[in-house]
């Protein structure tokens, strides 16, 4: 894996390459205080390279307790769920890569301001096979707990099936439910607005801000991913521990020529390695990695930390360009790196629910959570508080909103 880090590196060119936003190709330039800064958020097409197809491309991750999501389920169920395909087109059926492996990567720890190691206590790994004449894959889960590994049969939902194809299956006397298949893309964004907006602050167009509410464009409106969910009770994750706090990231890796499997993308938090980092080539040397690189890295560790050397600067001068000064870039870089989705269940699930001593957002991340509105105003220490679109959208307005939640497991809507 360091290898493979040192030699994307070793290819990087002082041409910095357009950021990634939300599946769109772009750079964004606000005006902040007079200066023209950048920013992106979300990970809809981060790292891109010739080979690598939209079913290896992550696009978000979310996780909750279910109870938060639906009042009557119970309360030691969690929902893990990572969306892939970005941009998929309505009524066309999509397919989960047979050559890959997606998968969940949990890791319990202490306390919710314990120190992130980004080493996992269990790994949920999902392999598909080739469609079926009903366009079904058949899923092959390999659950990775405590050196144990236990594998179990599944199968997809095809677009055109109107009810979930929820799997139920028993892990060492757990009950787990599996549900994959194409949902509606439940992120919101006015990409279009920023487009002007990146106008306006490069000299090429009137300076703008955002549309209000009654005008903002949801970009992600009528589109679909393929999704993979898991109900997983809290104590199939714990193990012999007790803890209830558990770091939670998502990757996809695909085999190499030795037959040995690659990692090539990695995403837990929405808007952070993809939000900080402008250069194509650092945003695939971190799709190579996990969290643990990033935490010996900050750690001062080497040779991580000489090799990160480059990514964390780009970060931090990302961060400056924003408005931070000194402190309060070194203050973010400690809350957001290494990047993994905490989730404490002792208390309600929600990106802006809670913060831990560094900073960090520790409470998981649900369906409907403005995760745009929350990163702009945090990496611009509330300059920025809003692009005006939210989930369920604005009477009157047309161009947002989102078809309605699914009252029960998997819970997002059914796809367009």
């Amino acid at each position: 894996m360091l290898n493979s880090l040192q030699t994307t590196l070793g290819r990087l060119t002082k041409r910095q390459t357009w950021l990634k936003l939300s599946g769109i190709v772009l750079v964004t330039a606000l005006t902040l205080g007079g200066t023209a800064t950048f920013i992106q958020a979300s990970d809809h097409d981060d790292g891109e390279v010739d080979v690598k197809g939209r079913s290896l491309n992550l696009t978000d991750l979310y996780a909750f307790r279910e109870k938060d999501q639906n009042p009557n389920a119970g309360g030691d169920n969690l929902i893990l769920m990572m969306n892939t395909n970005p941009r998929s087109v309505a009524r066309q059926q999509y397919y989960f890569s047979t050559n890959a492996r997606y998968e969940f990567h949990i890791d319990s720890v202490a306390n919710k301001n314990a120190r992130v190691t980004g080493q996992p206590d269990v790994t949920l790994r999902f392999e598909f096979g080739a469609p079926d004449n009903q366009q079904r894959q058949k899923v092959t889960l390999t659950a990775i707990r405590s050196g144990k590994v236990v594998k179990r049969e599944a199968i997809t939902t095809p677009l055109l099936k109107n009810t979930a194809s929820v799997n139920n299956l028993t892990i060492g006397g757990k009950n787990l439910a599996v549900f994959a298949g194409l949902r509606e893309d439940p992120f919101f964004f006015d990409v279009e607005q920023f487009f002007r907006v990146r106008a306006g602050a490069a000299g090429i167009g009137p300076v703008v801000g955002f549309r209000n509410a009654s005008q903002a464009l949801d970009f992600a409106k009528g589109y679909n991913v393929n999704t993979i969910a898991v109900r997983v009770p809290r104590s199939f994750l714990q193990g012999n521990a007790s803890s209830n706090v558990f770091d939670v990231w998502t990757t996809i890796s695909t085999p190499r020529a030795d037959g040995k499997y690659a990692q090539v993308e990695r995403l837990a938090r929405p808007g952070i390695n993809e939000g900080l980092i402008l250069t194509n080539d650092f945003l695939n040397a971190l799709n190579s990695v996990g969290p643990d690189f990033e935490a010996a890295a900050l750690a001062g560790q080497q040779p991580a930390a000489g090799i990160a050397g480059p990514i964390v600067a780009e970060a931090k001068k990302t961060l400056r360009a924003l408005g931070n000064d000194e402190a309060r870039t070194n203050a973010l870089i400690g809350a957001f790196l290494p990047d993994v989705m905490r989730i404490d269940t002792n208390g309600p699930s929600g990106y802006a629910n809670e913060l831990n001593a560094a900073g960090s957002p520790v409470r998981g991340r649900m369906l409907k959570d403005d995760v745009i509105d929350i990163t702009l105003s945090v990496l611009s220490n509330g300059v920025i508080t809003s692009d005006n679109v939210s989930y369920d959208g604005t009477p009157g307005n047309p161009a947002q909103g989102h078809r309605p939640l699914q009252p029960a497991f998997p819970y997002l809507a059914l796809p367009n």
